[in-house]
């Protein structure tokens, strides 16, 4: 028999549609017009004036709807025993005649949602007085919820449905219809013991993936675990094909596009995280997300550092389960795995290929090769940190390769956000961490995956809402994090790998570091790398010469890649930085490092390298920056004094003296001379506006020139603080920066909150656009060349009230310009014919402007 829970799975929209359509009346003519929500009671074809359906008739379209679902079951399934389909078919009657009853209007029932939809017509059904058994119960239940489902969808698109109060539940409801249907096709005969398993092996697969661990983290308990489904952030995966150029993808749809995926992502990029994703959305039908591939799937999640075994074959179908641990595995029906893979109903997940010896990832590739052959038509998503496998490694198979991209700006917004809500830590502390990573330029570069924001919102939540006051505390938590401890709590133990301790690791990683400093290289030679690993491999008392270290920190540190074949590098230069001024300092290389103090790649160097230094060593520093020649040294010196433990009073007094004749600006020129020095660690030093008090003098407007030539995101949080400053000139130092930075940020960061709106440039139709995007603007300046019809259409005529056009207006005209009813003054930089002075509406004022030697 059987299971009579999943019949009504088997019910396609196709059949259930029609029978439901016929409780309600049709729609009028006229109904589109009717302007608020209609009552449930109103709308069924079996009471009422109305009525074209006798309430005998609610009995057989309950009958039919059995049968079909009877017919659905197959030969030999029938869910229910003789003679109680009578029954189900009574209640279910009884069920759907409450409809007639139900005095709730019919937005308010597509709120509820099916599931509770189904349960408030339930109410109206004494089920026992019908004497249902457990099955026909159950078979009863799938039915009239699978009922409530196409009621409430068919709600959705009646006319006299007031669309706009429920939009989102109505898109739910139609792919809740949808994937039903999906999942028909996915869901061929089935015995009972099998679906019976599936249920439980699907709640197994929600239970166990449906919370994120952030591993390595000194965290208060309770935040090392939150749920999936607030843990989880959409990532793009790229694919880069030579003549083809990129193509982005949300992660989540790699499976939509391909079906076998080889998904490459850098340490802490997401890729366990997607695979969690992946498996829990396959294995719960109920949610609500547009992945209709994975419905009617059953997912395996296969990390292979748990199903690869020292001297043992990789895994079977039939012992998949057993292999990763699954709690469920000794209940399954024999066979299961393989009738699933046969149906092509598998999501097959495996994840970590890097964390499996080298040696043996080439049998893994001739294990999934095998597989893919022997049961095509499955979904498979294979994981790699990006050095572990060669490009194009799975292509013989039917693999299409896709690299995680790092963070956007928004989503290390929307990641921090969650973190912070679904840690309790309150909304106050997480704004102020997005202020910090967004005002120091280091941060900025640390967010780019999951892995390094989880660290980031640890400490800062850990420290009571502040992150170390020292970069160098920050680092040495990375490093641990990354280094030692992640690996070790994710029980990474390869037999064959050179394993490395957390201190020699250190000290392995920066020679590398200090070699590309020292040589200003963004990347090396893998030979290089090799080369240097294994002179240094003896005195750390390493076997296996440098090929076998160099494999170890590629793989397990997290902090190197191959960007190409043959070629390293650090993957976050903030890493390579802090490494290299480590070593400088251990080897008294301090020469070198000032002598490079006028390079901006050498800045973070010098700072870190003070961090490191011992009290003289970073004295004598201070001392020499301040007495170069340039602006340069007195603000490294300036800003390298907080890297500082200990400083003696006069040298503290020699920097702020020195720093105090450049900061603040007190001129254009200098605003301008400061910006030269082309570097962040400005804005440390530059003042705010709750520091600017004097309204006498124009230091904040020198200020702002001054960060806003930076045009750097540090330099973008920087001026956010001085957005609502009262002074004109200030407002228009902002409005006037915009193009030095990304468009559609400044304007959402900036423009949006200038109460004043001062005058704006635009340079063609995308800098009008994201005015638009803001509501429009008061006064804009067109420079160069336009079109009518992209001021006409682009710009917020109610909103626009001055405009100036620094080009040739073109042949139209300039009678266009009664687009604009509140329009009361135009400047044309160029002649103006009588005739086209006459074209202008009379409440608007035109000054034509000649430019000087015209």
């Amino acid at each position: 028999m059987v299971d009579p829970g999943t019949i009504g799975a088997r019910l396609a929209s196709s059949v259930v549609a029609p029978l439901v359509k016929k409780l309600f009346v049709k729609d009028q003519p006229g109904a589109g017009l009717v302007g608020r929500p209609v009552r449930i009671s109103g709308l069924v074809s079996f009471r009422g004036e109305k009525r074209d359906v006798a309430p005998k008739d609610v009995e057989k379209i309950a009958d039919e709807l059995v049968r079909r679902a009877l017919q659905a079951a197959g030969p030999g399934e029938r869910p229910v025993d003789a003679g109680e389909d009578i029954a189900v078919r009574d209640a279910l009657a009884r069920s759907l005649a409450a409809l007639g009853t139900l005095t709730i209007e019919d937005y308010e029932a597509v709120a509820l949602g099916p599931e509770e939809f189904a349960r408030r017509l339930r109410e109206h059904t004494p089920v026992a007085a019908f004497g249902l058994g457990a099955d026909a119960e159950a078979f009863y239940d799938e039915l009239l919820h699978t009922a409530a489902l196409h009621i409430l969808n068919f709600f959705t698109q009646r006319s006299t449905y007031i669309a706009r109060q429920q939009t989102g539940q109505s898109r739910q409801l139609a792919r809740l219809v949808k994937a039903i249907d999906v999942l028909l096709e996915r869901l061929p005969s089935r015995s009972a013991e099998d679906a019976a398993f599936e249920e439980r092996y699907a709640a197994y697969i929600t239970t166990r993936h449906g919370s994120l661990t952030i591993y390595g983290l000194d965290i208060y308990a309770g935040t090392s675990e939150w749920p999936l489904d607030t843990a989880y952030l959409s990532l793009q995966a790229t694919r880069d094909r030579p003549g083809e150029g990129a193509t982005q993808v949300a992660a989540e749809q790699v499976l939509a596009q391909h079906d076998h995926v080889l998904l490459r992502g850098v340490a802490g990029s997401g890729k366990t995280t997607l695979v969690q994703w992946l498996a829990v959305t396959a294995a719960d039908r109920t949610y609500a997300h547009d992945l209709t591939h994975l419905v009617g799937r059953v997912p395996f999640v296969l990390p292979m550092r748990r199903i690869v075994r020292p001297g043992a074959e990789l895994p079977l179908p039939s012992d998949f389960l057993t292999a990763v641990g699954c709690l469920v595995a000794g209940e399954q029906p024999a066979g299961w795995v393989e009738r699933v893979l046969r149906a092509r109903r598998g999501v097959l997940l495996v994840d970590g290929m890097d964390e499996i010896s080298e040696d043996r990832r080439e049998s893994a590739k001739r294990w999934l090769r095998d597989l893919t052959r022997t049961f095509p038509g499955n979904l498979w998503l294979v994981t790699s940190r990006p050095s572990a496998v060669p490009d194009e490694w799975l292509a013989a198979a039917g693999f299409a390769e896709l690299a995680l991209s790092p963070m956007s700006r928004d989503g290390v917004a929307t990641f921090v956000r969650r973190w912070h809500r679904a840690a309790d830590a309150g909304e106050a502390v997480g704004t102020a961490l997005l202020s910090a990573v967004r005002g120091a330029a280091e941060l900025n570069r640390l967010a780019t995956n999951p892995l390094m924001c989880g660290m980031l919102c640890a400490l800062h939540r850990d420290r009571r809402g502040f992150l170390p006051q020292d970069r160098k505390s920050l680092y040495e938590a990375a490093l641990t994090m990354l280094l030692e401890r992640r690996d070790v709590e994710r029980e990474l133990y390869p037999a064959s790998d050179t394993r490395i301790a957390y201190a020699t690791q250190i000290q392995l990683l920066q020679k590398l570091a200090w070699w590309l400093i020292r040589n200003s290289r963004a990347e090396m030679d893998r030979s290089d790398a090799v080369h240097i690993l294994a002179e240094a491999a003896p005195a750390m008392n390493l076997d296996g010469g440098g090929e076998a270290v160099y494999a170890s920190l590629l793989l397990r540190s997290g902090l190197l890649r191959e960007p190409a074949e043959g070629r390293v590098h650090f993957l976050h230069r903030t890493f390579q930085d802090y490494l290299g001024a480590r070593l400088a300092v251990q080897e008294l290389d301090f020469d070198l490092l000032l002598n490079h103090a006028d390079r901006t790649e050498w800045e973070d160097v010098i700072l870190l390298a003070v961090a490191h230094a011992r009290p003289r060593e970073a004295e004598s520093m201070l001392r020499r920056l301040t007495g170069r020649a340039t602006p340069r040294g007195k603000l490294l010196a300036a800003a390298a004094l907080p890297y500082a433990a200990e400083v003696a009073p006069e040298v503290r007094d020699l920097v702020g003296a020195a720093v105090r004749s450049l900061i603040p600006p007190r001129s254009t020129a200098d605003a301008r001379g400061l910006a030269q020095v082309g570097s962040d660690l400005i804005l440390d030093l530059l003042p705010g506006p709750e520091e600017l008090t004097d309204d006498t003098d124009d230091t904040a407007y020198h200020v702002v020139l001054a960060a806003a030539q930076l045009g750097s995101e540090a330099a973008l949080n920087f001026l956010t603080r001085f957005r609502h400053h009262h002074r004109m000139e200030v407002q228009l130092a902002l409005a006037s920066s915009w193009s030095l930075f990304d468009r559609g940020i400044y304007t959402r960061e900036i423009l949006a909150h200038l109460p004043q709106q001062p005058p704006v440039a635009v340079r063609g139709p995308d800098d009008l656009r994201a005015l638009r995007s803001i509501g429009g603007w008061r006064e804009i300046l067109v420079l160069g060349p336009y079109r009518v019809e992209d001021l006409t259409e682009l710009i917020v005529g109610e909103r626009l009230v001055r405009l100036a056009l620094d080009a040739p207006h073109p042949v139209e005209g300039l009678a266009w310009l009664s687009a604009f009813p509140h329009l009361a003054d135009v400047s044309v930089y160029a002649d103006v014919t009588e005739a086209e002075a006459r074209q202008v509406p009379a409440h608007v004022s035109l000054n034509t402007v000649r430019r000087h030697g015209d």
